[in-house]
């Protein structure tokens, strides 16, 4: 929990306000995001898309939270955590949205700080990371703003709106400040 926010695992429950949330940003999310299939949005979809997030969760390979407001329990967006990997690595890859109409109000940038420390201390990552293409300001100044440094560029990195992008990349270590402030002692 943050000052505003809840987050926690999507359950079946979250789908119609999912799927309403989805349609009515579709257009501000289509050009960051992997291709949209046609039946997208269904709740066969959803459902299929909780099976996969319980599998990665149960394979120690990923974790995924839904954003609601505190006060009205409106869905915000969602963060994902992939690509664990373990041994040497003790590191993970996130992604994440926002509705269009919970964007730019602070919400992403607080569930991101409140999220970074647990995911360091309870899950045991050492280094978190982040990608986003280059036209995408408002995300990269987000990422800075809670304290990923950008390490380069990769090369067609994802595929995005059924077009390999190249994209920037961003990490966070356990030891750096998340937005402005220090997480260890």
């Amino acid at each position: 929990m943050t000052e505003r926010l809840i987050l926690r695992p999507p359950k079946m429950s979250d789908w119609s306000q999912w799927a309403e949330l989805r349609e009515e940003s579709r257009s501000f999310l289509v050009p960051w995001e992997p291709s949209w299939g046609p039946n997208a949005l269904s709740k066969a979809s959803f459902r299929v898309r909780l099976r996969r997030i319980a599998r990665d969760v149960r394979d120690d390979q990923g974790q995924s939270f839904f954003l609601f407001r505190r006060d009205s329990g409106d869905l915000v967006g969602g963060i994902t955590l992939g690509n664990i990997r373990r041994g040497v690595a003790q590191t993970g890859t996130i992604g994440y949205w926002a509705g269009a109409p919970h964007a730019r109000k602070g919400y992403m940038f607080e569930a991101l700080c409140g999220l970074m420390p647990c995911l360091f201390t309870e899950f045991g990552l050492r280094r978190v990371e982040a990608a986003c293409l280059p036209a995408n300001i408002p995300s990269a100044r987000l990422l800075e703003k809670v304290g990923f440094t950008r390490e380069g560029l990769a090369r067609e990195y994802l595929c995005i709106n059924g077009v390999w992008h190249d994209h920037l990349l961003y990490a966070l270590l356990d030891k750096d400040p998340i937005g402005g402030a220090s997480i260890k002692p």
